[in-house]
């Protein structure tokens, strides 16, 4: 670990050197600089810390830890987004609870509701697991910065959505939706709701910022007649939807029914 001190000292002593290069061209042959030499310096577990910057930022480590440690609700069961082919325990909990959270903000702001929450499965870092749930689970499972937007979209681009979760085979997050894959893998009996999907109708879907912009491949969100921003993190709807509850439900409602050939 490198002198601070020392380090500042060599670098005024640089800076004076080259001023002294720039004015003093001007009084007589100019200079040229040849060669310029570096040296990485590798900084590994190897490196040494000085005990008043541990000092420093012993208070810090110690408020955040506590905070982050801090248990918000208890989960009966581990919560995995590896397990079930078209759902998953913990895909199903983070719609469903993203649904819940933002549906009365939007609802609030813009007499509307939402209809359908759609999230990613790559989205998910991590699994809940089963005992006591801590602020820390909930930057584990979201660490990124991601924000709920809600998206306006035409029943085509819901059809759409089914199509491409069928094509994608993977158990992304759904809430508000149903469908059936038929043995031609196509979509079927979509439903928003208790009602048959219209495909002139317009829904509103909450989803991450990222995908409203289309991440994923998720085009079909870039189709969409508005976006409303709810400035709400995707991390904080967890940690809020962990305050409000003593145990986190586990959904059993099938989603997604595959019929085989």
């Amino acid at each position: 670990m490198v002198n601070v001190k020392k380090s500042a000292l060599v670098l005024k002593h640089f800076v004076l050197i080259l001023t002294l290069i720039v004015f003093g061209s001007n009084c007589s042959a100019q200079l040229v600089i040849s060669k310029i030499e570096g040296k990485q310096l590798n900084i590994n577990e190897k490196a040494y810390s000085l005990a008043e910057y541990n000092a420093y930022i012993s208070p810090y480590r110690t408020h955040i830890d506590n905070e982050l440690n801090t248990v918000l609700a208890v989960c009966p069961e581990t919560l995995d987004k590896s397990k079930g082919q078209w759902q998953s325990n913990i895909g199903d909990f983070l719609a469903d609870a993203t649904l819940v959270k933002t549906n009365p903000i939007f609802k609030k702001r813009e007499n509307l509701d939402i209809d359908i929450c759609i999230l990613n499965h790559g989205g998910i870092r991590a699994i809940l697991p089963q005992g006591n749930v801590t602020t820390r689970t909930a930057f584990e499972i979201m660490p990124f910065e991601n924000t709920t937007v809600v998206v306006a979209l035409l029943g085509e681009q819901i059809a759409e959505f089914a199509n491409y979760f069928i094509k994608e085979k993977k158990p992304h997050p759904i809430s508000g939706i149903t469908f059936t894959i038929t043995a031609e893998n196509k979509s079927a009996d979509i439903m928003v709701g208790e009602k048959p999907l219209d495909l002139t109708k317009t829904y509103y879907v909450v989803t991450s910022d990222y995908l409203s912009n289309g991440g994923d491949n998720m085009n079909f969100f870039k189709k969409n007649t508005k976006t409303y921003d709810l400035e709400y993190k995707l991390r904080n709807i967890l940690i809020d939807y962990f305050k409000d509850v003593d145990t986190i439900p586990i959904t059993k409602k099938i989603k997604v029914t595959q019929i085989k050939q």
